[in-house]
């Protein structure tokens, strides 16, 4: 036969539960509520042994139960309030904090845009070998076999065994390689083409880098002249810098265009006046002169009637059909943009953050 629990056990235990309930001190309220006052709660499983007591100590022992449920839930109703005022208010209906996201590389936006541009007067964008043979990159585009752009100094080689036919492997200095492989592709004009791409030389400073990028365009038909050019370069200007931007072209010699010309674009700050508005210089009392640009103007690459030579090496009969081509470089070309005064084209391939999430 089991003894009968005393009043004085019955004491002790509550008291080892008020203890216990003491070192819980740094639960949440949800989790005291759960331990001390659920179904299966230490309040409950202690309640059940009032059946094990004298008839006569019931009366008291369940004085002492109320007592104590009392306090559990006066102390965690408490700490629940104090929960609730550490709480700051939130409103479950305004959207959520994004996560920080990453964004394209500034040439990678550039070359999106003058993509669109040019896609837009029906150029297709094409892609080829940012290492190639000597006969797309030299060869095929005019140049003799003693042409500067050959010299170790200038160019890449590429340490392999040359082509029996292609001549030796080098990392492309210009997206000019693309010209003769789109005339190979297409076989026959019309061919409107804009080849964007890596280009390599051996040139370090605060305009040029050993790697760069440069867009290549490409026209050939029946009837193209300078015209056309000089319409498809003022057309680009007021697109990629504003309907203001004017285009100039001068006199120059490429060894695979004839005529040959340097391209210019109006300089957005001084608006190609080549001085600055409303600014005077204190000693001689007339405007300023525009740092930026110096004259106006700022050149950025070549362009040029595609040479007769160039349209022979690829398959192209130049009795029959002429072609304009141009190239530039995309730093360049980005850097010379509103609002972006780049004093150094090498900080586009920086690691720098603090410049790279301006963009």
């Amino acid at each position: 036969m089991t003894k009968a629990m005393t009043i004085s056990e019955l004491e002790l235990q509550i008291k080892a539960l008020r203890q216990e309930f003491a070192a819980d001190d740094g639960l949440p309220a949800g989790e005291l509520s759960v331990k001390y006052l659920g179904k299966n709660g230490l309040f409950n499983q202690l309640a059940a042994v009032i059946g094990q007591l004298e008839s006569t100590d019931r009366p008291e022992a369940g004085r002492l139960l109320n007592q104590l449920k009392a306090e559990l839930e006066a102390a965690i109703s408490k700490r629940l309030q104090e929960e609730e005022q550490q709480t700051e208010w939130v409103d479950l209906t305004i959207p959520g904090i994004r996560p920080p996201t990453g964004h394209l590389h500034p040439i990678t936006q550039a070359i999106s845009e003058i993509t669109r541009i040019f896609e837009r007067i029906g150029f297709t964008r094409v892609r080829y070998p940012e290492v190639d043979w000597d006969w797309y990159v030299f060869e095929a585009l005019n140049m003799p076999q003693n042409h500067p752009a050959r010299d170790e100094w200038e160019t890449f080689f590429v340490d392999t065994p040359p082509h029996p036919e292609r001549g030796r492997m080098v990392l492309t200095t210009h997206t000019s390689n693309g010209q003769v492989r789109e005339m190979e592709r297409l076989g026959q004009p019309p061919i409107r083409m804009i080849n964007i791409g890596r280009t390599y030389r051996r040139q370090q400073d605060a305009t040029h880098t050993q790697v760069f990028h440069q867009f290549e365009g490409l026209v050939v038909d029946k009837g193209i002249n300078i015209q056309h050019l000089k319409g498809t370069i003022d057309y680009f200007a007021r697109e990629f810098y504003g309907p203001e931007a004017k285009s100039r072209i001068r006199p120059f010699h490429f060894k695979f265009t004839e005529p040959s010309f340097e391209v210019d674009f109006s300089c957005h700050i001084c608006h190609g006046t080549g001085y600055l508005e409303g600014q005077v210089d204190a000693e001689t009392g007339g405007t300023h002169k525009c740092r930026f640009c110096k004259s106006g103007w700022h050149e950025v690459g070549g362009a040029g009637m595609v040479h007769p030579n160039v349209l022979k090496a690829g398959g192209i009969d130049p009795d029959e059909y002429t072609g304009f081509a141009f190239g530039w470089g995309v730093e360049r070309t980005y850097s010379l943009k509103e609002g972006l005064n780049l004093d150094d084209i090498r900080l586009l391939y920086g690691t720098d953050l603090r410049f790279l999430e301006q963009f």
